[in-house]
């Protein structure tokens, strides 16, 4: 599904699914929760994602901050809650890969807009103290 307006696409309140293959361990994660992407000022949204984590036997609360800010073109760049850079996103062919790297780490980011309600994410990492593959499912709350 195409989208001509990441942001406006994106706003709103999702349920998130997410499970980690952790190869360098042998262990596999889940997360589950919710995610609110909610406006923060004109062209701008807040992902709030907050949850429970379940990882080698231990379970806690999980939370990220991201900053979607929109660019004219319908697209969006994403930052972390400190400002920094981490990834265009483009969804206006309905999926879309991005790079980060930080340090010697490699994120490799592909989103799919599956229908109006239902957005997937798998990422890829690799580094020298990381080799995870995460896979993020993404579904509209009413």
């Amino acid at each position: 599904m195409e989208v001509s307006d990441v942001l406006a696409f994106l706003a709103g309140r999702w349920s998130v699914e997410r499970s980690i293959e952790d190869s360098r361990s042998g262990q596999a994660a889940a997360f589950a929760g919710q995610a609110g992407f909610i406006p923060e000022q004109e062209g701008r949204l807040v992902l709030e994602e907050e949850g429970g984590l379940s990882y080698a036997g231990h379970s806690g609360p999980a939370r990220r901050r991201l900053v979607y800010e929109g660019v004219e073109n319908g697209t969006a760049m994403v930052y972390f809650s400190d400002g920094r850079f981490f990834v265009d996103l483009d969804l206006r062919s309905g999926a879309w890969r991005a790079v980060h790297d930080c340090g010697a780490d490699r994120y490799e980011i592909v989103t799919a807009v599956r229908s109006s309600r239902e957005v997937e994410e798998l990422w890829r990492v690799r580094g020298p103290s990381k080799r995870y593959d995460a896979l993020t499912l993404l579904r509209r709350l009413l």
